[in-house]
């Protein structure tokens, strides 16, 4: 492995980018030549329908050392805690739900045996909806790779780097950035750290993309020069490695005789990429009543519903509070949209107490929640100066779906029984004119 990483603008979301590690891999006005320079193979990844509109298509040319069919036969592998939409693990329950961190594996254990699934909503099949899920590794994935058939994956370190190897290169990432993984694009993890814990979501649904601004115009929230996609770089080895697969649900594994991150130059608009959460240009209220958590929002992907996501991915990061004659949390409500949180580093304004990096929540479709009662009571009776709210990074995956939670969540000794009782202390305080 280098010894160093680079990285480069990731104009996938709008123009193709190219790569080479090799000075002449890229053939000039073909993508398949009949013969393509230095002996390899020209492959086409696409990641999304051939006839996707021009500015949604998502492909990629590769020129690899060999093809992807180049493989043992797949035969089933144990699925460990990794669970997938649509779960038949009994209903969606309404009760807001907290869990504290996930501990760490006392055996060894890679990224994705790692991988214990929380709570997932729609159908991957029917490529709808998404899957919340956390990681505890302690092991890096040295001869194993993997691709994900059902989802794009979106990963955010909590605790500890990682160290992305993908077919189009390498990405580290550190608590406090996030990064994605197209839909079928092989990787492998490693961890520069000994040990690592995180959040992953599945994507089933129309991919993640950056939201449309609207009346905020042409620049703040997430900027496209901030997204980074890494420069082409290989693996020329032989030997005995196993490739794991998820699709429909279900993993599969096959040997390989040689590493197949072995492409040498690639052209496209489908790469894997990362972000700095840091460089998020907040638009947060500077008058009076408190904003949508939409304007948050760094990544879409949209449902068949305009202005319904299927996903949105929104984070909720330091931001100075400038207001007037309003409440600064979050206020109490009830939302169409589903609710799974959880916390990078730092605490959250409206939950100060109990939920922990690490940790997450899950507030359902309509299921009532809010600030809790400490949190509630210092904020109605707080001088209302500009004040920052710093050393705070939390997340939020929202989908127009209800969220189900897996059977292995709800029994889950970090499960929180009392977390509803942080809003006891609400009392009631209404004073009728003229009663005593």
């Amino acid at each position: 492995m280098s010894k160093f990483v680079e990285l480069t603008y990731h104009s996938g979301f709008t123009n193709e980018h190219c790569s080479e590690a090799l000075t002449g891999t890229l053939p000039i006005g073909q993508f398949s030549p009949q013969q393509v320079p230095f002996g390899l193979y020209a492959e086409k990844f696409s990641a999304t329908a051939f006839t996707a509109p021009r500015h949604q298509n998502r492909r990629t040319w590769f020129y690899r050392i060999r093809p992807s069919v180049l493989h043992g036969a797949f035969s089933p592998l144990p699925a460990r805690l990794w669970r997938t939409a649509p779960l038949n693990e009994g209903p969606a329950i309404p009760d807001q739900l907290r869990w504290d961190p996930l501990p760490m594996p006392t055996s060894p254990c890679d990224f994705i045996d790692g991988m214990v699934s929380m709570a997932a909503t729609g159908n991957a099949a029917l490529q709808l909806g998404m899957a919340a899920h956390v990681y505890a590794a302690n092991q890096s994935m040295a001869n194993r790779y993997f691709y994900n058939a059902d989802a794009e994956m979106l990963i955010l370190p909590q605790l500890g780097r990682l160290l992305l190897l993908t077919e189009c290169g390498q990405l580290p990432v550190a608590p406090g950035e996030m990064a994605l993984i197209p839909r079928g694009m092989k990787f492998r993890v490693e961890l520069p750290d000994q040990a690592g814990r995180g959040y992953v979501c599945e994507n089933y649904g129309a991919l993640l993309r950056l939201p449309e601004r609207g009346p905020v115009g042409s620049d703040g929230f997430a900027n496209d020069r901030d997204f980074l996609a890494p420069h082409a770089w290989f693996e020329d080895r032989e030997g005995e490695f196993e490739l794991v697969c998820k699709f429909g649900g279900h993993f599969y594994r096959a040997t390989l005789d040689h590493s197949p991150l072995d492409v040498v130059g690639w052209i496209g608009t489908a790469a894997p990429y990362k972000y700095d959460l840091s460089r998020f240009n907040v638009i947060n209220t500077v008058s009076f009543d408190h904003p949508d958590p939409s304007i948050f929002t760094v990544l879409t992907a949209p449902s068949d519903t305009p202005g319904v996501a299927n996903l949105d991915f929104v984070i909720f990061p330091p931001r100075w509070l400038v207001a007037e004659h309003t409440f600064r949390p979050p206020w109490f409500h009830r939302n169409v949209m589903s609710e799974f949180m959880g916390l990078i580093h730092g605490k959250y304004d409206a939950k100060e107490r109990g939920f922990e990096p690490g940790g997450v929540s899950l507030h359902n479709c309509m299921s009532a929640h809010g600030p809790e009662q400490a949190a509630y009571a210092k904020a109605t009776n707080l001088v209302l100066t500009p004040a920052k709210l710093d050393a705070t990074l939390a997340f939020m995956f929202e989908s127009r779906y209800v969220i189900q939670t897996t059977q292995h969540a709800l029994q889950l000794t970090t499960l929180q029984t009392d977390y509803r009782a942080c809003w006891d202390g609400l009392a009631r305080e209404f004073q009728q004119p003229g009663k005593r």
